[in-house]
């Protein structure tokens, strides 16, 4: 195929006629003062529109790889992204008094006004710029509209709610669903987010780094998903007027997303135009944003914010869950070998503290707190005796100790008594070659109890372990007791051997 080529005046004569709105909106911004520029949706909305037009033509005739028109097309670029993230903070700055936002230790208001005032410098300086080219262009700049032009002039007050309100038939059903979808995604965010005040040097905005516009884009979909959520099921409900939590939620939601919406354009740029692997700078050109104080915004203020405010919609949801707890029990199996140690232990206490309510663990007429690791650990004092009470009773359903034997051998015959119970799949070994400590026959003990006692004491220094078909009840929320199940059928993250195995992708979260 030929490649037909357009020649420059008759490029020029069609970006001539297709610019004049764009140029005219950035001529207008171009001249404002630097360090207030003018920023309105109406006119972000046009600079945005005739901006993403631009592109696209620029694009549609190679402008991106052309000398003469790339670094046209590549401010136009930078134009568009800042637009959209800088209509982005406009939004927030006028939905913070309707969000029901919770209180968060820094002030968003003013944080949100110092990131506006930090996107619009950029934009003033990329107008400026994109003037500079257009003339020597040679493109026609129109006259510059007046303020009234692009002015939001908006009245006080809202419109009443006077819509009909939908019913629900199941409430807490529909409110559980919600608050369960966010508190899922809002442990999957925090772990996958820095922290605020990082070294900003050390975070680095790639595929692979900490943090990516790959990964923040995933996320920014699935909180739309979830606000989506959120309008089909829950909003212009009763539901939603009798429960005053819901829309404190819902305005979290919207939040969190609208940050993620500026996260993602931040390090879009960082990763194409500003970080270490872009595109190189043109010799003589100067940077238009400095790459430190786009990972600072990035950072410290798109990624602080949606830490925040999930932590406190995790508090409000958890607390939402408990009103509408919906009480259940199950029996599983304890972990065959090792009990609730750590791992068992941990994420039984993880899945409970997620969801926040109350689950108890009841074994053997005893109960304990299934959100706290050291009580769950502490079952294993009773798991423990009973493995031994049913070691004893094996020993002598298999007849390997007769009543009144003697041996020479304590340790070899110990040694035979272990293997032939593993054989029979009563204990698992974890030293290969199993080491017994030499140690004299005792003619005041019984062999059978010097026998268990061994076996004991090999248990308690890990060596090996006695398998059990002992089983716990768990009492509490119907949710948190259905992921312990899928956990338990699951072994409790573990193989025979006490090493990781992967989760459940709904469990996913428990390792982060």
């Amino acid at each position: 195929m030929t490649l037909i080529t357009i020649s420059n005046e008759d490029f020029r004569e069609l970006i001539s006629q297709r610019s004049l709105s764009y140029l005219r909106e950035a001529a207008f911004l171009a001249q404002q003062t630097e360090s207030d520029p003018f920023l309105t949706r109406p006119l972000l909305g046009e600079l945005l529109s005739h901006a993403t037009q631009m592109e696209e033509l620029l694009d549609s005739y190679g402008a991106r790889n052309n000398t003469k028109w790339g670094r046209f097309r590549a401010l136009t670029a930078s134009i568009k992204l800042f637009s959209n993230v800088s209509y982005e903070l406009l939004h927030i700055q006028h939905g913070i008094p309707h969000y029901r936002l919770l209180p968060v230790p820094q002030d968003f208001a003013k944080s949100t006004d110092d990131a506006l005032h930090f996107t619009g410098q950029i934009l003033w300086e990329a107008t400026r710029r994109l003037i500079s080219e257009a003339k020597t262009l040679h493109l026609p700049i129109p006259e510059i509209p007046d303020e009234e032009f692009f002015i939001e002039k908006l009245p006080h007050g809202r419109l009443p709610h006077d819509l009909a309100t939908r019913k629900i038939e199941k409430v807490s059903a529909t409110v559980t669903l919600l608050a369960t979808a966010f508190l899922n995604l809002a442990a999957e965010s925090k772990q996958a987010l820095p922290k605020k005040l990082a070294d900003i040097k050390a975070i680095l905005c790639d595929p692979t780094g900490m943090i990516s516009e790959e990964k923040l884009r995933s996320l920014e979909l699935r909180f739309h998903n979830l606000q989506s959520l959120y309008d089909t099921y829950v909003s212009t409900t009763e539901t939603e007027v009798l429960d005053k939590y819901l829309p404190v939620l819902r305005g979290h939601i919207s939040v969190v997303l609208h940050l993620l919406r500026t996260a993602r354009d931040i390090a879009h740029y960082y990763e194409r135009h500003a970080g270490p692997s872009a595109m190189k700078i043109i010799p003589g050109r100067k940077r238009l944003v400095d790459p430190e104080a786009l990972l600072d915004f990035l950072i410290n203020y798109s990624i602080y914010f949606v830490s925040q405010y999930l932590t406190c919609a995790e508090l409000l949801c958890q607390d939402m869950l408990r009103r509408y707890t919906e009480m259940g029990q199950i029996e599983v199996l304890v972990p065959q070998y090792r009990g609730f140690h750590v791992r068992p232990s941990t994420l039984i206490s993880k899945l409970v503290l997620h969801y926040g309510s109350e689950v108890k663990m009841r074994l053997d007429e005893e109960e304990y707190d299934a959100g706290s690791p050291l009580e769950l650990f502490r079952a294993n004092e009773k798991i423990n005796a009973i493995k031994r009470r049913s070691l004893a009773a094996d020993i002598v359903r298999l007849n390997l100790v007769q009543p009144n034997a003697q041996a020479d051998d304590i340790t070899g015959f110990v040694r035979k008594v272990i293997l032939t119970l593993a054989e029979h799949s009563k204990l698992i070994i974890y030293e290969h070659p199993l080491q017994i400590d030499e140690k004299p026959i005792s003619k005041s003990t019984y062999l059978m109890e010097q026998v268990t006692d061994e076996i004991a004491w090999l248990q308690v220094t890990g060596k090996i372990d006695m398998a059990t078909a002992l089983k716990a009840v768990f009492v509490g929320d119907k949710r948190v007791l259905d992921d312990i199940k899928v956990l338990a059928e699951n072994g409790y993250g573990e193989d025979n051997f006490g090493n990781n195995i992967p989760l459940p992708e709904r469990l996913a979260f428990l390792r982060k």
